[in-house]
């Protein structure tokens, strides 16, 4: 059977850098989808059929028109009914599941097939049985124009993140009840080979890390402490596999580092201050499409629109990872420079100011007219949507809160000023009390034993149903640190509890926005693997590396010529209740355009600083990753000269995490809850 060897998943070694979607999109679209228009075949439609996983594997990387464009005339429900179509070739790109294989048979066996040829493509490796089941149908045999393992079975989610879509990962996995029970082998090995995929994909093999289980009397904290080991196996002997695929590296050539949520229960609930995070959070969203009310031209009533959050949209790509304040900040000046700028502009301005305008300046003006309108609408799109996300933060006094929340992280605030808080801020949301007391927790959770956690929550006017939540952290926790505490939360970071913090202030960072400090354990960890100073007892490796590959794999991680860094932005004068200069990261800023528009040029100068890149890191979260995380993954992309990788069960903002979180302690979760 011929197996998908991923040429072009090359990453830096000649050519332009091509990132993690990128090679993903084009696997799909020209190794799979191209390289059935051969021969006969060339010029004519075909129907693409999908199962339920692999229609979601394709729409997270390509839109309909990509797919157009490689002959897909249409594009079918393998488990649906369907009208034959005997003068046209099909694509099946299926999972190998018995049931699949079972349906494609039906479809291609007998005297009237469905359709003319086939060419079959698997997510993942296919069983022998299930060749050998195709294999005995002869009349299936002549019929079909390929039978290959695209290995191809995760969902992108951003140029440097997938998922697994495991969004009862959590519950599943940690939930109560679920040791060696088959959900939880199910979500294991499903994740395990999702995973691989993603290295078979890439053409890499990395070495595989994981955070080791701690040592601990209680057996039900062993069971759950060990999962990143189990997934590490798991995913190892997947591995194993690909070694025959033609060309696929025989050695380690890049990094997996494999953690779960109880390296940092932080990161999940506090308020992140990024346009991107604020909009998750903050708004009422479905995934990345958004229903914005924008103002009519002619007056009157609100127009709504529903808008799609994506990187496609160059305004979003270049702020997503901006604080908030600084997004609104440019994009005012954006539109203000827009408009200094484009001719229809200051034509219109000056038609306003009663100036006659001569048939040259109107010839102008109908000439910039489409891409002026274009650029206006991205513009007050996006300041629309900040201004809302500005409101909202007014309305909520989330500044006083995203204050206590980061001093609190930081150890410049205790039990004093949380309890002051909740005396004074009675009108606070429950969902904004109930996560300064899961942050609170994190760094003192001796306050949470006993009588004393009641209290607190009574004090804040909780209810049971929200304090199940704060004990829940505990399953997750599986650290025997605090066991010493009485009954405390393992909830420690990193072993660093230095007056009561849970994270130190970088002193190499550069001065940024005010409620910014924060960052999340990743960004941590992710430094020291680079370094490779991750402590071993720590965090173990499945296939050890020798001293002379250690010594490879640290050259290999040498950026070899390093891209001029962006200008440093002007320092504005900050307003009189920022504590912090205004400055945005040179790393957040790297293809900006004061114009409103950022141009295909300013994107391909951002695209060569990473022509030449060391190797990739990836990193996946068990139960779940934070915006905080991905945006730590872009930034250190940059700081570091490699291409890091962010892998999760699923991407969750804070109200999906805490909801999961409540149904932790359940004996039965149901999907349809679970469903946002």
């Amino acid at each position: 059977m011929s197996v998908s060897d991923s040429e072009s998943s090359s990453s830096s070694h000649g050519g332009e850098y091509k990132f993690f979607r990128q090679i993903t999109r084009d696997r799909l679209l020209f190794e799979m989808l191209g390289s059935t228009r051969t021969g006969d075949s060339k010029s004519t439609w075909k129907v693409l059929i999908m199962d339920k996983v692999t229609v979601k594997v394709m729409s997270h990387s390509c839109k309909m028109s990509d797919i157009t464009d490689q002959g897909i005339s249409l594009v079918e429900d393998l488990f649906r009914r369907r009208e034959p179509m005997t003068s046209m070739d099909a694509i099946y790109f299926i999972q190998p599941s018995k049931e699949n294989v079972v349906m494609f048979l039906s479809d291609m066996s007998g005297r009237e097939p469905l359709y003319k040829k086939a060419y079959v493509f698997f997510s993942s490796s296919v069983p022998k049985e299930l060749v050998n089941h195709i294999k005995c149908d002869t009349s299936v045999l002549p019929r079909i124009g390929a039978l290959r393992e695209m290995n191809l079975e995760y969902f992108p989610i951003d140029n440097q993140a997938f998922i697994t879509d495991h969004e009862g990962a959590l519950g599943e996995l940690y939930g109560k009840n679920v040791e060696n029970s088959r959900r939880f082998d199910a979500c294991l090995n499903t994740m395990a080979t999702r995973i691989a995929t993603v290295f078979a994909s890439l053409n890499e093999l990395p070495f595989v890390r994981y955070r080791a289980a701690k040592a601990t009397d209680d057996s039900t904290a062993t069971f759950r402490d060990s999962i990143p080991a189990k997934l590490a196996a798991g995913v190892f002997n997947n591995l194993l596999k690909y070694k025959c695929i033609p060309n696929f590296p025989q050695t380690e050539t890049c990094e997996l580092l494999i953690l779960d949520r109880s390296i940092d229960q932080i990161a999940p609930v506090i308020h992140e201050w990024t346009y991107d995070a604020m909009c998750h959070d903050l708004l009422e969203m479905d995934g990345n499409k958004y229903v914005v009310e924008l103002p009519r031209k002619t007056g009157g009533s609100p127009e709504k629109k529903e808008v799609l959050l994506e990187d496609q949209d160059l305004v979003w790509q270049e702020l997503r990872h901006a604080h908030i304040a600084d997004a609104s900040e440019r994009l005012h000046d954006k539109m203000t420079n827009f408009v200094s700028k484009n001719k229809a502009a200051q034509m219109q301005q000056s038609a306003r100011d009663g100036s006659e305008i001569s048939t040259r300046d109107l010839q102008k003006i109908v000439q910039s007219l489409p891409k002026y309108n274009e650029q206006v609408e991205k513009l007050t799109l996006h300041i629309e949507i900040a201004g809302k996300i500005n409101s909202v933060i007014r309305e909520l006094g989330l500044r006083d809160l995203g204050q206590l929340e980061q001093d609190l992280v930081f150890g410049d605030a205790g039990a004093k000023d949380v309890i002051s808080f909740l005396r004074t801020k009675q009108d606070a949301s429950p969902e904004n009390k109930l996560r300064l007391l899961m942050i609170y927790a994190c760094v003192y959770p001796e306050k949470f034993e006993g009588d004393k956690a009641s209290k607190l929550m009574q004090l804040a006017r909780l209810s049971n149903e929200d304090m199940k939540v704060v004990n829940n952290m505990k399953l997750l926790g599986g650290s025997s640190e605090t066991k010493k505490t009485s009954g405390g939360f393992s909830l420690k970071f990193d072993n660093q509890k230095t007056k009561q913090a849970a994270r130190k202030d970088r002193t190499d960072e550069e001065e940024t926005w005010q409620l910014f400090r924060f960052y999340p354990v990743l960004e941590e960890l992710l430094e020291k693997l680079s370094k490779r100073e991750l402590p071993k007892n720590e965090y173990s490796c499945m296939n050890d590396p020798s001293s002379t590959d250690q010594e490879r794999t640290k050259r290999g991680s040498v950026r070899k010529s390093h891209a001029s860094p962006a200008p440093a932005v002007p320092e504005r004068k900050a307003p009189a209740q920022s504590m912090r200069s205004r400055r945005t990261a040179t790393w957040a800023r790297t293809s900006n355009s004061d114009d409103g528009y950022s141009s295909d040029s300013v994107l391909k100068s951002a695209a060569r600083e990473f022509k030449k890149m060391g190797q990739r890191i990836f990193v996946f979260i068990i139960g779940g990753a934070t915006r905080s995380e991905l945006r730590a993954c872009h930034k250190l992309t940059t700081k570091l000269g490699r291409e890091i990788v962010l892998g999760c069960s699923s991407l969750d903002d804070p109200p999906q995490y805490i909801t999961k979180l409540k149904l932790l302690s359940e004996t039965e979760i149901s999907t349809e809850v679970l469903r946002f």
